[in-house]
């Protein structure tokens, strides 16, 4: 059997069974790959006299936008792939691609693949010193930037091959002229599939950005496991709400739904406006939506049954979400948002699968592939502890390691697990509720209490719009929950607020796990917009006991009528 049947074969098993849960995980296997490149042996043959969409890009939602057929991005990629050869890109060149949501983006992506060259994908938000540290850290010696970041290159002394998309400029390449190559693309020699193809930075949440590497196995076919999560179906229009440079855009801008033979949808925004996303969906016929908590948060103070959308699918990832934002998704729309879970390190390892019960609060069950354990420090099974992955079943949409970095890999793969540092809880029906990172979750008195589980609850509360707990320190109870909360427009911070937060509280939480401290606070978020409780924890453990209270900052004891 070739690499390529094998890799048909098991997608068209997990397509097959996509509603039934117990026979696709006990069925699936991940294919056995010798020599493989998804780009050439995968998409170029679905692609091929293939007149149905594959990207769809809307920039100004009073027109079509710009559709492109999967025969049209395989011409592109070849003709993309020959020009970048001609400028001196082989196997095993490390290529900085710092794209918004544009077309070259794939078109790179794909050529590269082709080539056999290693994408390091970056973000555009990255400042001018972020840029340096990746280019050095990644090992980086050319880059596809879009021209109005070029600025953030000018200092750096790196020996670069630079190529421009958009205006041209002196000292760059300007990359349009790639498709005036030759839309015939022989490839040199072989892929296999353990070849290196990707380098990730993590979003740094709880210590510095790592190197994470995946292969053309591990993310191209490990992301099947993400396809099924979302429960794709050829054809789809499919729009993943996330931004390039990070792992969840490949995870289902790219390969999930080009797995499925779906179409990938973009709409392009100066800012986030939930009313504008909420009729796109409408207008665009989107069929499947993938979005973080963040922005389903925001799309639930709109009032979603105004729009008659005709999603079939819908999840949420980057995050856990909160039971809140779900129950109003079913009410107005009578869908259920299903919750997945996964890594930059891996694809979609947990999640609630399509046609499968959907448990209140659980983020699912694991996902065919996956073999999940829960750990303790000794590294004995529990009902509740970190989440990992024996490597005795590895599976395929694990990374290699931390690229540059043997300690790190070692420490997250040492006694023959995959450790996730994230914690969940089994329950005895099979689901797995998460609790929060490892790092996260704390003791009062004599209560392990979870972060995540308090925050859902808070927003809870019409006034509050995100909120990040973490541990205060008490002299009585070791340390007690304080939750940093922003408030949603049209409520003001202050005290009455802080006494509403605090009776809200007691209402909902058993006593030992009440907010017992509240501050009305911006959250501090990586560049990837997920909150760094790390930093929160770092002021409430360096603080002085002098001022007792800092600005906009309540505790429960300040309002004896609630005791």
């Amino acid at each position: 059997m070739t690499a390529a049947k094998a890799f048909f074969d098991a997608r068209d098993l997990l397509l097959r069974h996509r509603t039934d849960y117990d026979r696709a995980y006990r069925e699936f296997a991940w294919p056995a790959l010798g020599e493989f490149n998804w780009a050439l042996d995968y998409f170029d043959v679905i692609a091929r006299d293939n007149d149905n969409p594959a990207l769809w890009i809307v920039d100004d939602p009073a027109t079509d936008g710009l559709r492109l057929s999967y025969a049209q991005m395989s011409e592109r990629s070849a003709r993309m792939a020959n020009f970048l050869r001609g400028v001196g890109v082989g196997r095993g060149d490390r290529l900085l691609l710092m794209l918004p949501n544009r077309v070259e983006l794939w078109d790179v992506m794909l050529a590269a693949m082709k080539l056999g060259a290693i994408v390091l994908p970056a973000t555009t938000q990255l400042s001018a010193d972020d840029v340096r540290d990746r280019v050095q850290i990644g090992g980086a010696n050319f880059a596809v930037v879009d021209s109005a970041e070029l600025g953030k290159f000018d200092a750096l002394e790196a020996p670069l091959t630079r190529l421009s998309v958009g205006t041209p400029r002196d000292g760059w390449i300007d990359l349009a002229a790639g498709y005036d190559a030759s839309p015939q693309f022989t490839p040199e020699g072989v892929t296999l599939a353990t070849d290196p193809m990707l380098l990730y930075f993590t979003s740094g949440t709880t210590s510095k950005p790592k190197l994470v590497e995946h292969t053309h196995q591990s993310y191209p076919v490990g992301h099947l496991s993400t396809m099924y999560w979302i429960g794709l179906q050829p054809n789809d229009i499919h729009w993943n709400i996330s931004s390039p440079g990070w792992a969840k855009h490949a995870w289902s801008c790219f390969f999930a739904p080009w797995n499925a033979q779906a179409c990938v949808f973009v709409f392009n925004f100066p800012r986030f406006v939930p009313k504008d996303t909420l009729n796109a969906l409408v207008r665009f016929n989107i069929t499947t939506l993938c979005a973080p908590p963040t922005v389903w948060r925001m799309l639930v103070q709109e009032h979603l049954s105004d729009y008659p959308v005709k999603l079939r699918e819908i999840v949420g990832a980057g995050e856990p979400l909160n039971p809140e934002v779900i129950e109003r998704v079913k009410h107005a729309w009578d869908i259920t948002i299903r919750d997945g879970y996964g890594q930059t390190e891996t694809t979609c390892q947990i999640g609630n699968s399509p046609g499968q019960p959907v448990v209140a609060g659980s983020m699912g069950r694991p996902l065919p592939g996956y073999t999940i354990e829960l750990i303790d420090a000794d590294d004995q099974p529990v009902t509740e502890g970190e989440i990992a992955l024996p490597l005795a079943q590895r599976p395929l949409g694990l990374m290699t390691g931390y690229a540059n970095n043997i300690n790190a890999t070692a420490q997250a793969m040492r006694n023959g697990f995959y450790r996730t540092s994230d914690v969940a809880l089994r329950r005895d029906d099979g689901y797995y509720v998460y609790v929060g990172r490892a790092d996260d979750v704390f003791k009062s008195s004599d209560y392990r209490l979870s972060p995540f589980e308090l925050e859902s609850v808070l927003i809870e509360h019409e006034a509050i719009g995100e909120a990040a707990v973490v541990p205060s320190a008490d002299a009585l109870r070791l340390s007690v929950p304080k939750a940093f909360v922003t408030v949603r427009q049209g409520y003001e911070a202050g005290p009455e607020l802080a006494r509403a937060v605090f009776a809200f509280s007691r209402e909902k939480l058993a006593p030992y796990k009440r907010i017992r401290r509240l501050q009305f606070s911006e959250l501090p978020k990586t560049i990837s917009g997920k909150i760094r409780r790390v930093e929160l924890r770092r002021r409430e453990m360096e603080r002085e006991a002098d001022p007792a209270r800092l600005p906009d900052e309540y505790w429960e004891e300040d309002f004896p009528d609630l005791r």
